[in-house]
């Protein structure tokens, strides 16, 4: 029973049955699951689990001491630290971009460009370029209140707009440094990171076209609609996407909430990129101020949080909102915020239960005497990872280590790019009630869990099945040594 494989299968049953078939709240199925699995790890497991991460002997035996409670409690912390602001100050920009008209003016000023029929392609295309130097939470955040603007007004393709916003988002995030995965995978398996960030980005391209057709394929076949929620009432966004041009914001004010974050956020990635330790990365006084001002910024939670700020300013102005009146306005966007903030973190605490059973180690050791077909093994890897413990990095790290010394082997015929591509697209398989991106885009989009696993998760098992089968011709036409 002590086998992470059996607690692994365990807390599937638990989870998906408890939330599909007893209709548990998804924030108590998670945290009953994390209990469980948390029971069922001998604490042995738990101090080799730490001891593998690099944890000092006497820390590590610390955690094992602790009591099952504390190390749920602190997981979630932990998953909450990660995205409880970023999800609080996104609920509180989507509200303000939905009620201002901001996001009825990017929308109009989208189909006026593409027209009503390639208004898809350019949310895929914007959320796989977004979602290169962003976090993937971020994209969501950002793209899903222009999803629904767009929805009312085309009035129809919802499911569609939202398959496509995740199939770029989750490509970039997995392929294309600066993309923390991706840039953990150069470093391990010494790629050079342009060669990452080209063939990242040609792999990404064919495999969000692949995640396209699929998505126009699912949403012909389960058509789901706009649905109500707290944040987005669709009596509401009817009335905005019926307003005259001239009562809604200006395109570029109507941007800034989403450009001032994903700006900063890039910028300050790239000065990550030209950093030298102990070395400044420019003398002039002036450079130094403004690279401190960027880099305080940039941070992910002062970046959204200066969205947040913006945005609130672009309703005041636009709706001469009383200080009563944003109040409640506010509340209201936190209501909707602080219940997927509860979701995720209970996600993450189940993920972290699974992670210190050693279920990464148990894969690891199964794997380790197969040195046949490197780059089905590495996608296998990635893939098994993801699906057992739920973090699409936790599997890119896991993979990598496993195979970093495969890759700088002479003998390799052809360049270990290949393998770091595979365990990038293997590691978008197969996202379920685990994983805390799952969660997001669930809630946000106001998917029911059936929907999402339905489309979701199918949409990223062709998209990686698709990489696989590309990488696998490219390494054979063009091994690049």
């Amino acid at each position: 029973m002590n086998d992470p494989l059996v607690i692994l299968a365990v807390g599937i049953l638990i989870v998906v049955g408890g939330i599909i078939g007893l209709k548990l709240h998804p924030f108590l199925a998670l945290l009953v699951g994390a209990f469980v699995v948390a029971l069922m790890t001998p604490a042995s497991a738990v101090e080799q689990y730490a001891l593998a991460k690099g944890t000092a002997p006497a820390a590590a035996a610390a955690l094992a001491k602790k009591s099952i409670g504390e190390r749920i409690a602190t997981e979630f912390g932990n998953t909450a630290g990660k995205i409880g602001i970023l999800i609080a100050m996104a609920a509180i920009i989507g509200k303000c971009m939905l009620e201002s008209g901001a996001a009825e003016r990017i929308v109009r000023s989208m189909l006026r460009l593409t027209g009503t029929d390639k208004a898809p392609i350019a949310f895929l295309i914007s959320s796989f370029f977004i979602g290169i130097p962003v976090f993937f939470d971020t994209v969501i955040f950002l793209m899903m209140p222009l999803a629904k603007v767009m929805t009312m007004r085309l009035g129809r393709n919802y499911l569609l707009l939202v398959l496509c916003i995740m199939a770029g988002a989750a490509m970039a995030n997995s392929l294309v440094p600066p993309a923390p995965g991706p840039l953990f995978l150069v470093g391990e398996m010494h790629i050079p990171i342009g060669l990452m960030m080209v063939a990242g980005t040609i792999v990404g391209l064919i495999t969000i076209s692949a995640g396209y057709l699929f998505a126009l394929w699912a949403n012909r076949r389960w058509p789901i609609p706009l649905r109500d929620s707290v944040d987005a009432k669709l009596e509401d966004i009817k009335a905005i996407a019926d307003r005259d041009d001239r009562n809604l914001p200006s395109l570029g004010v109507s941007l800034l909430p989403i450009l001032f974050p994903l700006v900063v956020i890039c910028i300050d990635t790239y000065l990550d990129t030209l950093a030298v330790p102990e070395a400044p990365i420019t003398r002039s006084t002036f450079g130094s101020v403004v690279v401190e001002g960027v880099q305080f910024f940039g941070d992910k939670n002062i970046a959204v949080l200066t969205g947040g700020i913006i945005a609130l300013l672009l309703v005041v102005s636009q709706k001469k909102t009383t200080k009563e009146g944003l109040t409640a306005f506010v509340q209201t966007a936190l209501l909707s915020g602080g219940g997927i903030i509860l979701i995720t973190s209970a996600g993450g605490a189940f993920g972290g239960m699974l992670q210190q059973t050693g279920i990464s180690a148990r894969i690891a050791a199964m794997t380790q005497d197969y040195q046949l077909a490197l780059i089905p093994m590495a996608f296998l890897i990635a893939a098994v990872v993801r699906t057992a413990q739920g973090s699409a990095t936790v599997a890119l790290i896991t993979a990598s280590g496993i195979l970093s010394g495969m890759a700088s082997s002479t003998s390799l015929a052809f360049n270990p790019v290949y393998l770091g591509l595979a365990i990038g697209c293997g590691s978008k398989l197969v996202p379920w009630m685990n994983d805390a991106g799952f969660w997001i885009l669930c809630k946000l989009s106001n998917l029911t869990e059936q929907e999402a696993l339905k489309t979701i998760s199918p949409l990223l098992v062709v998209m990686g099945l698709t990489g696989l089968v590309v990488i696998l011709i490219a390494a054979r036409l063009f091994p690049l040594v």
